[in-house]
């Protein structure tokens, strides 16, 4: 394991104040939070370090980046942090198969997940947060999303295009397809908050 952080990620030091503040107002006071996608782990830092009666549990799909995500949890000191864990959405049932759903969780966070990804995860995503999120539940999403069919902003069209040039199964999707997918697992979109750099957070519950 590596003993310093290697990876610098300047939008999330941008973004994370703003999202923050939502968090704190659609998550509970307690309870146990899983992160998918945590990247560096300094969403999961800040996060944890700000709301200490949360327990959050940052896991990431790419094995290289769990070293610096520990890094960054160790040097905190932060007691509600948990060790990274490794954790691909690769099938509906990936909680189960995770360990993770027992007992319930009271959130889980997709930060810049949806676009950086096939559409099969996001449909995985729902399914397994359908599953694993108690009654009451919230499931957390952030990033750009089109609205009725069009970009929201010229430079979410551009990132579009970089986005799928990098990787044709990638993109901004279309928010009213994300909603189906919620709807058709339970999960009722509460709130959608418009976020600095045409972003969106959209706040799911479980019914």
């Amino acid at each position: 394991m590596t003993n310093e952080p290697r990876f610098l990620a300047p939008a999330t030091a941008r973004n994370r104040g703003p999202i923050l503040e939502v968090l704190r107002r659609v998550l509970p006071a307690s309870g146990r939070v899983l992160e998918i996608a945590a990247g560096t782990g300094d969403h999961a830092v800040h996060f944890a370090g700000s709301l200490p009666g949360l327990d959050w549990r940052p896991t990431e799909a790419d094995p290289r980046m769990l070293p610096e995500i520990d890094a960054r949890r160790l040097a905190s000191g932060l007691a509600n942090l948990r060790d990274a864990r490794l954790l691909a959405i690769e099938a509906p049932d990936w909680a189960a198969r995770a360990g993770i759903a027992e007992p319930p969780l009271d959130a889980i966070a997709a930060i810049n997940m949806v676009h950086i990804a096939p559409w099969m995860a996001t449909e995985h995503l729902f399914a397994g947060a359908s599953d694993a999120l108690a009654p009451n539940g919230v499931l957390f999403l952030y990033g750009p999303y089109r609205r009725g069919g069009s970009h929201t902003a010229p430079s979410n069209e551009q990132f579009d295009a970089l986005l799928r040039c990098h990787d044709p199964a990638w993109g901004v999707r279309d928010l009213e397809a994300v909603t189906r997918l919620g709807e058709a697992g339970g999960l009722i979109l509460e709130e959608i908050i418009e976020m600095p750099s045409n972003n969106l957070s959209l706040v799911f519950r479980r019914a």
